[in-house]
């Protein structure tokens, strides 16, 4: 007997490639939040660098204050302190704005993860209808082959009742007497 072809195998295809395309998507969104949280741990790095120098000079200052020194002196060093403040509230701002990247990236990943498993679904629901259409396929052959087989046996029958060249044949069963 010959199969016939899946009707809905052009859209299986179509689906498994979606599904495809949604798994490098995901790659590549997920690659993407990678880069960005590296990003963020580099701005981290360089605020934490100038909150620490920043940390340092104060103490420089205390240092000075307690030793006793030119208010020329300190108030130089107020100055500085007053650069590296602004300084840190740039990296800070940095940072948040980093901070803001890799949230955006992390939405985009959920997205893209989201996108994946509806093409996994849909995937999966076309397996499912393909297993099916196979099941009824087969039914309708066997359905079928019944049927024939039926009616080759009620023409046996009656080739063997109405012709007498077959009543007399050795597969005919005769009747006792």
């Amino acid at each position: 007997m010959n199969n016939p072809s899946y009707p809905l195998e052009q859209i299986a295809q179509i689906k498994k490639k979606r599904l495809e395309e949604a798994e490098k998507v995901l790659f590549e969104k997920k690659q993407i939040l990678i880069k960005e949280q590296e990003k963020l741990l580099a701005v981290e790095a360089e605020r934490d660098k100038v909150l620490e120098h920043k940390n340092d000079k104060l103490q420089q200052l205390r240092d000075t204050l307690d030793e006793g020194t030119t208010s020329d002196k300190i108030q130089q060093m107020k100055q500085y302190l007053k650069i590296v403040d602004e300084q840190l509230l740039q990296k800070e701002k940095k940072v948040k704005e980093q901070k803001k990247h890799v949230e955006e990236a992390e939405k985009q990943v959920e997205k893209a993860r989201q996108e994946l498993f509806q093409k996994q679904q849909d995937v999966e629901k076309i397996k499912m209808h393909h297993e099916e259409w196979e099941k009824e396929v087969k039914a309708q052959e066997e359905q079928k082959l019944t049927i024939e087989t039926d009616e080759i046996g009620s023409n046996i029958h009656s080739m063997r009742k109405t012709h007498p060249a077959f009543k007399d044949h050795p597969t005919s069963k005769k009747k006792k007497k």
